[in-house]
């Protein structure tokens, strides 16, 4: 969904990513956000990408073994050195289109140069797209 941003992870939850409870465990939803949320500044920036915040989780629904979960990642705000990707993931039941969002947070992404130092957001940008 465009307005939701990017769609960076489509993945199908297995028996290892439950709880004690028999639900998906909800650190494996906040890991498959940041996962995709990497991504998305990866690709834009064409650099490594390493998480120092994460914040804003919210867990408004539920999935279980075989659903499939589909994470869209958006970039809120650009800094200096950091960027801000929002994240929003819905669960789809393999036998139907509907789908309910499951979960939501926000990171903060420093990039790196090729030394792991921190490199200017406007400079990665634009060497990515030259």
């Amino acid at each position: 969904m465009e307005d939701e941003g990017d769609l960076v992870i489509r993945v199908t939850a297995m028996p290892t990513d439950l709880n004690p409870y028999g639900g998906v465990f909800g650190g494996w939803l906040m890991c498959q956000l940041a996962l995709g949320a990497s991504s998305l500044v990866t690709r834009r920036t064409g650099l490594k990408a390493v998480v120092v915040g994460a914040t804003d989780f919210a867990f408004p629904g539920v999935m279980v073994v075989g659903d499939e979960l589909n994470v869209y990642a958006r970039i809120e705000r650009t800094g200096r050195t950091s960027i801000t990707v929002s994240t929003r993931g819905f669960g789809r039941s393999r036998a139907s289109e509907a789908r309910t969002e499951v979960v939501s947070g926000q990171f903060t992404f420093v990039v790196l140069d090729e030394n792991d130092r921190p490199k200017a957001i406007a400079e990665a940008l634009n060497e990515n797209v030259a």
